[in-house]
């Protein structure tokens, strides 16, 4: 069962769980006083003796400001509140009250916390404020954003101003937020950091990627109950075949590729089949087809999609046969299916569905629901959204995948998941696991076979 601190609330889904624990018995006070304190607890070690000068906003945002500079100052830190705004809540003017040290016009050297405003946030900051707040950062050698960094939109990740600082550690109050795991305001935000403050389950339909769970295939296992997985090639055979490596290092029991001719370095693990692809797509055996990598544009490539969309087996497609899928290739298909683009494939899948949402959240999810697929949304802020409107957003894997063929990969990792599992969402989850923990392993400047090699050590570490 998934964990509460897995799931990524809107800013409407956060008022709503913390008002379930006041009509439990918290209070206001009581959650700004938890939030505050164990926040604190971060900045502590952080700190590390060094002095803090912490910015309050108005709101609720700032009162946990209060209460982190009280509860800093009580453990024997420097502490400096500015604080451009009196507060407008009741909770924030008791935890004003309740702070015991100075109130300046400014602060500098040690460490800057961000109190100014949270993911309540939807409109630009003045001109004056977000100086202030570019000043304090310029001035200070370290800074943390309490909840969000201000200026930041909390269900989308949109910048509402520009040259907002980059903050070295985020801490999320309560739950994560849109913004943490969204461009381009997670690009800002350094590190990331739950500070759980008791919120339960909160119907949220967005959840952040986890470590998958695996096990060792059965005593009785053999390749074909493992997973067969086909991969239908095209003319440029370096791409189909990283796929086919991918997919073999990802649990599959075998990988076949459906095309003329192998490369003369390709693996021995990969089995040809050159015989007409209806023949070999009707092999019932088969776990889950693979198309896209290196499949062309040309009629024939398109040929060789219709063949698999006809076959009606469990189904990734990825790369070309992104640019050739349409809605009529479409009606007839029900078997799992997932769809796996970057951002430019996406605006134009997007088109071609006649799908208006701009965001990527919402483009993804509502392409979900017109295809009936899971869709990857890739990029440094993935989104695996399935038909049924519920989501996972990935953290950032290394920028190092910015390199030919990665894509190539992961279809693969997830063509072999689908074999083995049979459910589509879990297969791109443990896709996009398994690929972004293989490129942690292999470092900086890898290749893409050097990635596709490293995906079965990144499965053991999940057994």
């Amino acid at each position: 069962m998934a964990q509460a601190s897995e799931q990524v609330l809107t800013v409407a889904q956060m008022r709503a769980a913390e008002e379930a624990l006041i009509a439990a018995g918290e209070t206001i006070d009581s959650l700004m006083q938890r939030a505050g304190e164990r926040a604190a607890e971060w900045i502590w070690r952080i700190a590390a003796g060094r002095p803090v000068t912490v910015l309050c906003g108005p709101g609720n945002n700032g009162g946990d400001g209060y209460v982190i500079a009280e509860t800093l100052r009580r453990r024997g830190l420097l502490v400096t509140i500015v604080a451009p705004l009196e507060p407008r809540t009741g909770a924030a003017r008791r935890a004003r009250a309740a702070y015991g040290g100075e109130i300046a016009a400014r602060g500098k050297g040690g460490v800057f916390v961000d109190c100014l405003f949270g993911s309540g946030l939807a409109r630009p900051l003045g001109a004056e404020l977000a100086s202030m707040v570019g000043e304090l950062a310029r001035t200070h050698s370290y800074r943390i954003a309490i909840d969000l960094p201000s200026g930041v939109a909390s269900d989308d990740g949109a910048l509402l101003n520009e040259d907002i600082p980059r903050y070295d550690v985020t801490l999320a109050l309560g739950a994560w937020k849109f913004a943490h795991w969204s461009m381009p305001a997670m690009a800002i935000m350094g590190q990331r950091r739950l500070v759980p403050i008791g919120l339960g389950e909160a119907g949220a339909d967005a959840r952040l990627l986890a470590r998958p769970r695996f096990a060792a295939p059965a005593i009785d296992a053999h390749k074909y109950t493992r997973g067969l997985v086909t991969v239908v090639g095209g003319p440029i055979s370096g791409a189909s075949q990283l796929a086919c490596e991918g997919a073999i290092r990802a649990g599959a029991g075998t990988v076949r590729l459906a095309a003329d001719k192998l490369h003369p370095a390709a693996s021995a693990d990969i089995v040809l089949k050159d015989m007409a692809l209806p023949e070999v797509l009707a092999d019932e055996r088969t776990g889950a087809v693979l198309v896209g990598p290196g499949l062309g544009l040309d009629e024939r490539a398109r040929a060789r999609l219709r063949d698999v969309l006809h076959a009606g087996r469990p189904t990734v497609v990825d790369a070309d046969a992104l640019r050739l899928i349409d809605p009529a290739g479409l009606e007839a298909f029900s078997a799992p299916l997932v769809l796996t683009p970057h951002e430019g494939e996406l605006a134009q899948l997007a088109k071609c569905f006649a799908i208006e949402p701009e965001g990527k959240f919402d483009r993804a999810r509502t392409l979900a629901r017109a295809t009936g697929a899971v869709i990857i949304a890739k990029g440094p802020d993935t989104v695996i959204a399935a038909p049924d409107g519920h989501a996972v957003l990935a953290p950032s894997a290394s920028s190092w995948l910015a390199v030919a063929g990665s894509g190539d990969v992961l279809a693969g990792i997830v063509a072999s998941r689908l074999a083995a599992t049979g459910d589509p969402l879990r297969a791109a989850c443990e896709g996009h696991w398994l690929h972004g923990e293989a490129a942690r392993r292999c470092g900086a400047m890898f290749t893409a076979s050097e990635l596709a090699r490293a995906v079965g050590d990144a499965y053991a570490a999940a057994l």
